[in-house]
This record gives structure tokens, sequence and C-alpha cells, in this order.
């Protein structure tokens, strides 16, 4: 949910010289649309499902690869199989204020069809941030903080 997931594994990527995929471009690439797109013309229930598709070809594809997800995808039935699951962790406020200081703010904002009303965001943050500290192997809190450091964190936990 804005928090640099897809940034942060492209980096930990670098560092490690293992792949990054991110299951929201995978999706793009099998509709040939953008995920605001598929939203827009199918609505959530068809993006769950696409996601659902998605994390079966995770499981039964995917290896020693770095795997970035969308927001929901922790509802994946499955998801505990693919691999280690690791919960970036920031209050609601600090994910806002660092994606408004991108200059590219507009354009990020609009790639994310569930947080363009600051309202229902904030509600979906509450309602998710539980339930993915529930599901994760691993917690890094990324509030001021570096990549290095966070990547670091991944790495040790991981051992």
């Amino acid at each position: 949910m804005g928090v640099g997931k897809g940034k942060l594994a492209r980096k930990l990527a670098a560092f490690t010289g293992q792949f990054a995929i991110d299951t929201d471009d995978l999706i793009e690439s099998l509709e040939n649309k953008t995920t605001k797109r598929i939203f827009e013309k199918y609505g959530e229930p068809h993006f769950r499902k696409l996601e659902t598709k998605c994390a079966l070809w995770c499981q039964n594809n995917i290896n020693n690869t770095i795997i970035s997800t969308g927001g929901g995808f922790y509802t994946q039935q499955n998801i505990c199989s693919i691999g280690k699951i690791v919960y970036l962790k920031a209050d609601f406020h600090y994910i806002l204020n660092e994606l408004k200081k991108d200059k590219n703010y507009k354009q990020k904002l609009e790639k994310r069809p569930l947080f363009v009303d600051e309202k229902k965001a904030q509600k979906l943050y509450d309602d998710r941030a539980l339930a993915y500290e529930m599901v994760a192997d691993i917690v890094v809190d990324i509030r001021h903080t570096t990549y290095k450091h966070v990547i670091d964190e991944i790495i040790k936990a991981t051992k």
C-alpha cells in the first residue's frame, strides 16, 4: 500500500543477485491493462481472481526470487507456501507523507485505485495492518531508516 515494496524488492535483488518480480506487473501483463484500468473495467473481485491465478503461478513456477506483491495479496490462501513473507511496516501517515514527497506523487496515486480517497485509504490500511502482521514471517519497520538497513534486516532474518 505505497510502502515502497517494488523499489525495495529491486534493491534487494541487486544486492543478492536474485530476480525480482512484481505481482501487479504480472497481472497487468496478463490482462494487457493497468491495475487502475482493471479495477475500473472489471472491479476489485475480478482483480482478486487474477491475484489468485498469479499466486498459483508463483507457487508452481518461481524459486529463489523476490516477489513484490500488491496490498491485497495477503489474502491468497497459498501465500505461505510461496516463500518467506516480509511485512514492511509503517503507519499510514508515514506512507502518505513519503508518497507526497515524491515528485511523481500524482502518477503514483493514480496507479493505486484503492488509495485515491485518503479517508478510504486510511480505513483500508487500518483494516489490513493487523492481517499483514499475522501473515508475515518477518516484520521490518521501515520508518526513518535506509534501504540498506532494511535489506540487512531482511537478509539477517532469512538466514
